[in-house]
């Protein structure tokens, strides 16, 4: 390449310490203005704030790419993009905008999204948790009926209170499809146990196409069926998502 400036053996042993010292992002970023014959048309200031930034930069984007791992979410690349602004979508856009801001999730408040079959709901469910792990927040995405499973699964190899310690921890469990599955006796119970884990102190996002007051006929005991809803209902924010069909936008 023409415009390539080989490296000294001083400055490759720098590279080199860099990397020893695990800053291979500095590493990377010095080697890169070492190499370009016009970095020194830029001030020393802008030259370091360059190298400490591509580093600072790579180590978020790999936490972030762990966590958004863990997090098990159905639209990875989901982002409150301006089509939350367009007037047939009927959302209230003040709301999302500070609900984006997490600090809902600080308070261990929750959030109940409901609202017509293709409105956007897991779409923007998944969009808000992803604000949360750009914050480093843990979170994972569910469907009702896996978490349901998970559970049961998890009685049957005696890892059932491990699992539900496990979602205790996070800061944020979406339960999304809420209402698409029968709870029985048991499942009022692993449900509760899962909720009453978390209450008060961590965040869960329930999202469904049922409205809130008919929840009340999924369980299959009263007593849980209180004790489940009056957990998830008492002081959660609501969004309510009826605007076109994000499936069919015709």
């Amino acid at each position: 390449m023409d415009n390539y400036k080989p490296l000294t053996p001083g400055q490759v042993q720098i590279c080199d310490r860099l990397r020893q010292m695990k800053l291979s992002g500095m590493a990377e970023a010095l080697e890169q203005q070492l190499c370009d014959p016009n970095a020194d048309l830029s001030g020393f200031d802008e030259r370091f704030e360059n190298i400490v930034n591509y580093e600072w930069e790579m180590r978020f984007n790999k936490k972030f790419s762990r966590f958004l791992k863990k997090a098990t979410l159905k639209y990875p690349q989901a982002d409150l993009d301006e089509t939350i602004y367009e007037p047939d979508r009927l959302l209230d856009t003040t709301i999302i905008e500070r609900l984006s801001t997490c600090g809902w999730i600080e308070e261990g408040r929750n959030l109940i999204i409901t609202g017509a079959t293709g409105a956007g709901k897991s779409y923007l469910a998944n969009a808000l948790c992803i604000a949360a792990l750009r914050q480093f927040k843990p979170a994972k995405y569910i469907r009702a009926n896996t978490l349901m499973n998970e559970l049961e699964r998890a009685r049957l190899k005696s890892e059932y209170l491990d699992y539900v310690n496990q979602l205790a921890r996070l800061d944020l469990l979406i339960i999304d499809d809420f209402g698409l599955m029968e709870l029985d006796l048991d499942k009022c119970r692993d449900l509760f146990d899962v909720i009453d884990s978390r209450e008060s102190r961590k965040s869960t996002m329930v999202v469904s196409q049922l409205p809130v007051k008919a929840w009340y006929e999924l369980f299959a005991d009263s007593t849980y069926a209180d004790a489940c809803l009056d957990r998830i209902v008492h002081k959660a924010y609501r969004l309510e998502l009826n605007g076109r069909n994000m499936r069919n936008p015709n």
